[in-house]
């Protein structure tokens, strides 16, 4: 178990936009900062990072939180995992006390995979640096592909011993389980025997965003014709390929610093352009493009550039990862290598300054390049250039963007030679067609005179619930503030009437509240809110400077995620930059005295009316028994309601 002392060091040392900045591209907004959402797919920011409070929100999906909450929704880890990454990333010593048998033996699936994958990961760095075999075969290739020290070492590169079982054997001796290590693909079990997937290959570790290790790609060093030249982990529960792209975890920080992705095809690519200095770099791991691994991306930059060996097949075959890049919104250039030239080839021959002068120089935007390589085997010919310019079409109409649309069309008919007008009907032609499908696959409209059955009932507004929120708002808002708080009081004037007079006195805002729902013995209905209720009151009673987000550290997740929707929706509809413009508006906290009363004395009408309506069904319930008493009442709560709309500034 983490002590709570370094879990109050991390918490305390902690930067949340730090934090959240390695995995999501963040921009500045207003006092926060915004971003596109890391848990769904959108095109407009949603998701809100706020420093001073140091919570985080993300109003798509609805997940919100403080810093763990985030890296153990988004990068699935257990409290103590996202305690230790923390610690780990703010060189904080962790200090732990011992777990029971029980405690260990509850560590889920999911934990035992990532601990064999990391020690698998381990284990294969250690036979490569230690091992006669390790050195004289695997490091032996790899400084034969160029790569330093220090590189493979970066890239946590191993080797698996070209034996049946050693490293299934080694894992077990060290008392892993063979049902984990079959799970993960690390070992082949066939019941009464085990053999090693990665037998005699090199070590290629898949790390996530976060540096956990997810999987392996091995590489055979022999010329066996049977056997595949790379080999991936199979899926897992920890490791998805789709949704996975290699290097991103040494890119990251470096893409959304260049705000620039560079795509290639596989893992020594990567490496050697790392090498090389050019560190913006990560590859599909020689799957075919998806749309998971390219929203991956879109966190981090808006720009893809692929790179493309000089192998036109492969080209023509790549296309289609454009046109999903495209699909997402995206800006995509290609630059292609001379014949014969790859990444990885071309980057060891030539010099950071050379490299990065030739990606700039032959980058193209993808119409261009998608006409270059189907223009040469339709130039001749007037049918497969309509079919060219056609193809050229579809891509264009996958763009969500109007304008970027209409300013590719201009520079396809430029290159190829043909008129707007032309294109710009065939655009409206395929968009016809897409919405053709799209009609066909949803479901039909009814008509003007279809009896609509099971239709939804409207659902009614729950008042006592937006009334106990807003309370739960006010004092995590406002709770520790002091205000002058006035009150309509009734006194007597000098002709002995009784009349309503304002007082004026000042309190805490917690106090306040805390005061006034005692003297009506007001409950809350809603069971979390009236737990949380009690927390800040307590709270704020031992403490009242304290600042009330930091809560969020102390409760479980479902009533962090409450607090979080609560203190982030100021900031998500925050006025920006009025004051520039010579427009001053009201600041919220101008009046939060008018609004603790407010809140309060409508809750307290609300709770009037239901006592009321309550009395009219026991009264109708027995229309023969004239109840004086429930009468009484009635009135009784009706002058209430009366006096308390008064105060409210009301009509009844």
């Amino acid at each position: 178990m983490i002590s709570k002392s370094t879990i109050d060091q991390v918490y305390e040392t902690a930067r949340l936009e730090e934090v959240i900045g390695d995995f999501v591209q963040l921009k500045k907004s207003g006092s926060s900062f915004k971003g596109l959402s890391p848990f769904s797919d959108e095109r407009s920011p949603s998701f809100m990072v706020s420093p001073v409070k140091q919570i985080w929100k993300d109003f798509s999906s609805g997940k919100g939180g403080n810093v763990v909450a985030f890296l153990m929704e988004h990068e699935h880890f257990t409290y103590p995992e996202a305690i230790k990454y923390l610690a780990k990333k703010y060189n904080i010593e962790i200090e732990e006390t011992e777990q029971s048998n029980e405690q260990k033996e509850a560590q889920n699936k999911r934990e035992s995979l990532y601990l064999v994958s990391e020690f698998a990961n381990n284990y294969f760095q250690d036979i490569l640096h230690k091992t006669n075999q390790g050195k004289a075969i695997g490091l032996s290739y790899f400084k034969e592909r160029g790569f330093t020290e220090e590189t493979i070492k970066n890239f946590n590169l191993g080797y698996s011993p070209d034996e049946w079982s050693a490293f299934t054997d080694h894992a077990i001796k060290k008392g892993y389980k063979l049902e984990f290590l079959a799970e993960t693909g690390l070992t082949i079990d066939k019941g009464d025997k085990q053999f090693d997937r990665f037998k005699g290959r090199v070590m290629f570790p898949i790390q996530s965003m976060s540096g956990r290790v997810l999987g392996f790609g091995g590489r055979i060093l022999t010329s066996d014709k049977k056997a595949a030249k790379y080999l991936n982990s199979p899926e897992s529960d920890i490791y998805h390929k789709s949704k996975v792209l290699y290097g991103i975890y040494h890119a990251k920080q470096s893409i959304a610093k260049e705000d620039n992705c560079y795509l290639v095809e596989g893992y020594t690519d990567v490496i050697q352009l790392h090498q090389t200095g050019v560190t913006n770099v990560v590859s599909s791991s020689g799957t075919a493009l998806t749309s998971e691994q390219i929203r991956l991306i879109n966190r981090l930059t808006k720009n893809i550039t692929v790179l493309f060996d000089g192998d036109a097949a492969g080209m023509r075959a790549s296309l289609r990862g454009i046109d999903l890049i495209l699909e997402q919104g995206m800006n995509v250039r290609v630059c292609t290598f001379p014949e014969g030239e790859d990444p990885d080839s071309f980057a060891k021959t030539n010099t950071l300054d050379e490299l990065k002068h030739y990606l700039n120089e032959n980058a193209k935007d993808f119409i261009q390049f998608k006409a270059s390589v189907l223009y040469e085997d339709s130039k001749n010919d007037p049918i497969k250039k309509a079919d060219t310019i056609r193809d050229i079409m579809n891509s264009i109409a996958k763009i969500p963007d109007r304008i970027k649309k209409e300013v590719y069309i201009q520079e396809c008919a430029r290159i190829m030679d043909i008129s707007e007008e032309v294109l710009f009907s065939t655009l409206a032609q395929i968009d016809k067609k897409d919405n053709q499908n799209a009609t066909k696959q949803a479901p039909s409209a009814p008509k003007a005179f279809d009896v609509i059955k099971h239709q939804q009932p409207v659902k009614k507004v729950d008042v006592q619930y937006v009334l106990e929120r807003k309370i739960i708002e006010v004092l995590l808002l406002y709770g520790n503030r002091t205000e002058d708080f006035e009150d309509l009081v009734l006194k007597e004037n000098e002709e002995g009437e009784l009349v309503l007079e304002p007082v004026v006195q000042q309190s805490k805002v917690f106090e306040k509240v805390f005061l006034d729902l005692q003297e009506d013995e007001m409950e809350f209905s809603n069971p979390q809110f009236k737990d949380l209720y009690y927390r800040i009151i307590e709270t704020l009673n031992q403490n009242p400077d304290v600042a009330t987000e930091h809560m969020i550290n102390t409760v479980d997740a479902e009533i962090g995620n409450q607090i979080t929707t609560i203190l982030m929706e100021d900031e998500r509809y925050e006025l920006s930059d009025w004051e520039r413009n010579n427009i001053f508006p009201k600041h919220k906290t101008d009046s939060v005295s008018q609004l603790v009363s407010e809140t309060i004395l409508s809750l307290r009408c609300h709770l009037i009316d239901q006592k009321v309506i309550g009395f009219q069904q026991q009264t109708m319930a027995n229309i023969n028994e004239v109840n004086i008493s429930v009468l009484e009442e009635v009135k009784d709560y009706s002058g209430l309601k009366m006096l308390l709309s008064r105060k409210l500034n009301r009509v009844l």
